[in-house]
């Protein structure tokens, strides 16, 4: 019964994990990608 709340908190760690490089991941596709669309809009 003791492994339970270990694996409870790796599964925690790993999701939190995962929305921090989502997060990031997407902060900097948007950054990249607004400059060749402010560009393209322009023209």
């Amino acid at each position: 019964m003791k492994r339970k709340p270990d694996l409870l908190w790796v599964l925690v760690i790993l999701f939190s994990l995962g929305m921090v490089t989502t997060g990031y991941t997407q902060s900097q596709w948007s950054q990249e990608y607004q400059a060749p669309v402010s560009v393209s809009q322009q023209r």
